[in-house]
């Protein structure tokens, strides 16, 4: 999260951070603008969910792939909006990617189309592109604001 944080921060932009006190991480990153503290993963997730358009995932660990299957799982039964999920690193990616077809689909545990619901690339072009197009389908007036704490 700090990767986004940073981007957001450094371009002058407004850098959101949803945060959850764990044992090992004892401070917020320094390139959030603002910060909402969390007791709970279930509602921090929601708060992602309900707030968000797209989604892009970067490599990471346990925490990463709970909320990616959540995502996936909550556009797949429509109980979110259709919306871009972007995962970037083909490597670090491809071998849950080769699981899910070997197993799930093998299995027809889920549709081999449900795999059309990911973009997996190292292109940020490709990125940007897939960003860009889901924007483009909102019509966001330039002086609206987004409803953030004070």
């Amino acid at each position: 999260m700090e990767a986004a944080n940073k981007g957001a921060f450094e371009s002058g932009g407004r850098s959101v951070g949803l945060n959850i006190r764990l044992p090992r991480e004892t401070s917020n990153n320094q390139y959030q603008t603002h910060s909402l503290q969390f007791e709970y993963f279930y509602s921090r997730k929601a708060t992602f969910f309900m707030h968000s358009s797209a989604y892009i995932a970067l490599p990471g660990g346990f925490g990463t792939l709970d909320e990616l299957f959540e995502v996936m799982t909550l556009v797949q039964t429509r109980k979110l909006p259709p919306a871009p999920i972007v995962l970037m690193g083909t490597e670090f990616w491809g071998g849950l990617i080769d699981w899910i077809k070997a197993q799930l689909v093998t299995n027809q545990l889920i549709s081999p189309d449900d795999l059309n619901l990911l973009t997996i690339t190292d292109d940020l072009g490709e990125v940007m592109k897939v960003m860009n197009e889901c924007c483009s389908q909102f019509s966001v007036q330039p002086d609206c604001e987004p409803a953030l704490p004070q």
